[in-house]
This record gives structure tokens, sequence and C-alpha cells, in this order.
């Protein structure tokens, strides 16, 4: 068998760190692959006027799954500012390339574990019966529909008189109908039949492996009547197929309510992209928060890992890396996973839970310091030796 090609593309900021850091690791566990650079981020919107060159989709074309990074977005006026001045006055529109890899690639399928490790100290607690004190052990599957939804780019400011004319064939639209279209600004949130039954079934398949006893479709049917109502829809034709997986529903504001007061009772949540991405970052608060945040995108041709914070700049810039490597660390271990190298992903995974219980080695997120450079002073670990721990556990 040939020997595997990852495409790496640490991006912006604090992705440039901990890409490498996660490389280190793959290499400690036996991990063998080639690796080659791939060029995505803020860097090459601003020189080149795209963030996501062709070469990139190139190489991902070639090698069908890529290891990524952090990158930076911004608002569209503060994009365009920062062009290079030939490139300036040419209508060139900032979209986000992670959004952009997931719609190019039909990378349907946002797989983000939630998961507790003992001995956190950024771990969920409540009060329980006689003021006591618990922590629940948190084992949620965020499964998010990741190329429809509002994030599909389907959207208009200053809408034509041709798409003013297409909406307002809508009867709601009657409440706008005196609205100029140069104070209008729309976007639509789109759900496919197929897209809806592709990650339900995906869903329920994972939960069937790994012996999870519910699938939760996380949606506001009685609201958004036509998008969500299609996926809850699909999820109870396709639940009949798992008569031993129950299906609950829940919206997503109780649900964000709920979050803190039963999470260890949910095992799969189904939600549409904008859903999925909101309580899967609520998920991720209890467990650690985005220092523990780690996910893969999933086509049929093509898989790219990517931990789910951002590029944090300002940290990029600190003389000793302070931020936390453990989410990228997971999602290299994800990537394993996909590969059919599951012992290594296992043995990644106890490394990071037996420095996390030791206790000993802290980065100052899990030391609750606000995040400065001095923390390193004040007994925080840096990037690099909280790295250095996990590969000594491995």
């Amino acid at each position: 068998m040939s020997k595997r090609t990852i495409v790496t593309m640490p991006g912006d900021g604090i992705g440039k760190v901990v890409l490498d850091e996660s490389l280190r690791v793959l290499e400690a566990v036996g991990f063998d692959a080639d690796y080659v650079h791939a060029d995505i981020g803020w860097e090459f919107w601003c020189r080149e006027g795209n963030p996501l060159p062709q070469r990139t989709l190139d190489l991902l074309s070639e090698h069908g799954i890529g290891l990524f990074g952090a990158i930076t977005s911004k608002p569209k006026s503060n994009a365009a500012a920062e062009l290079c001045p030939e490139l300036k006055g040419k209508d060139l529109v900032y979209y986000s390339p992670i959004v952009g890899l997931r719609q190019h690639f039909d990378l349907q399928l946002c797989i983000r574990p939630c998961r507790t490790f003992p001995g956190n100290p950024l771990n969920f607690i409540r009060r329980g019966p006689g003021g006591t004190v618990e922590e629940p052990k948190v084992d949620v599957v965020i499964f998010r529909q990741n190329t429809e939804g509002l994030y599909a780019g389907v959207e208009w400011s200053n809408p034509s008189p041709d798409v003013r004319k297409m909406l307002e064939t809508h009867p709601k639209m009657a409440k706008f109908k005196d609205v100029p279209s140069e104070d209008l600004a729309i976007s639509t949130r789109i759900f496919t039949r197929p897209a809806c039954e592709y990650i339900l079934r995906k869903a329920f398949e994972y939960a069937d492996k790994f012996g999870y006893k519910s699938v939760t479709v996380c949606e506001k049917p009685n609201v958004i009547r036509e998008t969500s109502g299609m996926m809850l829809a699909m999820g109870q034709e396709i639940a009949k197929e798992f008569p031993h997986i129950a299906l609950w529903d829940t919206n997503i504001d109780a649900q964000m309510m709920w979050l803190t007061k039963n999470p260890e009772d949910y095992g799969v949540i189904v939600a549409g992209n904008m859903f999925g991405d909101i309580v899967s970052d609520g998920f991720a608060g209890l467990v650690g928060g985005l220092g523990f945040a780690n996910s893969a995108n999933i086509g049929e041709t093509c898989a790219v890992f990517e931990p789910t914070h951002g590029s944090a700049p300002k940290y990029a810039e600190y003389p000793t890396s302070i931020v936390n490597p453990i989410a990228m660390i997971l999602t290299a271990a994800m990537m394993c996973d996909s590969l059919d190298e599951t012992e290594k992903a296992d043995r990644i995974r106890k490394a990071i839970g037996a420095v996390i219980q030791e206790g000993k080695v802290r980065t100052y997120d899990m030391l609750k310091l606000k995040g400065s450079p001095d923390v390193i002073d004040q007994g925080a670990a840096s990037t690099q030796q909280m790295t250095d721990a996990i590969i000594e556990r491995i």
C-alpha cells in the first residue's frame, strides 16, 4: 500500500502553532504519513484576493484528507480594507475558506465530539441535593449538517427587482413591501431532503456502532416549520429502522437552557448548520471550552479535520506560545480514527487523559488565568510543554 499523504493547512494565528504540535504527537504515536503544506487564510486573501487558492483545492482533490489549523475571518468592510492596493476596487468578496472547503467538496457531515476528561478543572459542575456538588459525565457527539441552512450563502443586500419579485410571492413578505431594497438584507435557510436523510442516517449508524441510547434532533420545528420540520420528519422515519435507539427532539433555545440541567442524558445530537454550530459550542463549554473542541468535516471523496477554535491572532504574537493544543491534538486523533488507525487514536486520547488526570501540567485556561504573556511565570504550561507531557505519556 502506498504511503498516505496528509494536506496540512496551518491557516492563521495560532493555527500555525497548534498544527505543528499535533504533528509531533502523530509522530510520537507512530502514525506514518507524508505531509504536504497548503495555503489558506487571511494572508492569501490580502495578497491574492482569495483565502482558498485553487492550488489548495487541487492538493485536497489529489490526496483526499486535510488537517487544518485555524483561520481569521472579518466583516465585509474590514476584509475589503485589508486587500493589497492593486486588488482594491475589484469587487472581491471575502468568504470563509473553511465554509468554502465544505461546500466545494460537499463535506456534508460535521462531527463534533464533546467528552469530559476526569480531572479537568474546567469540567462543568452543578449543585446536587443537600448542597452537594456533582460533576456529570458528558459524552455527546454532535452531527452538524455542514453545507446547507443559513451557511449556504444564498443571501442578498439590496436585492435586485427580480429577487424582490420572487420573494414577494410569499404572503409573509407583505410586511416588508414598503421597505426600500437598499434597506433590506436577506438570508435564506435551505434544507434538502437528501441532506437531511444523509446526516440522520449517519447519526443513527454512529449511535448504533458506539452504543449510544438516543439520537436527538435539535431544531425549531414549532416556528421554522418547513426546514426544521423536514429534519424532524426525516428523523422519525429513519428511527423506525433503529427501534433500540430512542429518538428525542428538542428546540434549540430549550436545549441551551437544559444544557446545564442534564447534559449527561444526551448521546448523539443532530442539527442543521447554524443550530449545530451553536449547540456544539455550548456542549464544548461543559467539557473545558474550545481548547478541547475537535471536529471532522467529512464527504464522500474528501475529509478535513479541524479544531473548532479561532485563530486568536493576539496569542500568536506572544514570544512563548500559551494556547492549549489539546483541541488540535484530539482533532489529529479523529483523523487517525477515520484512517482505521483507531489504536493510535486511542493511545493519543489516553495520554491526554492521563496528563489531565495527573494535573501537574496545565495550560493557562486550565488554571483559569487570563490569557496574557506572563501566565508562564504564574505556573501555566506553554503550548509546547503540554505537548511534551502528552508525548511522554505516549
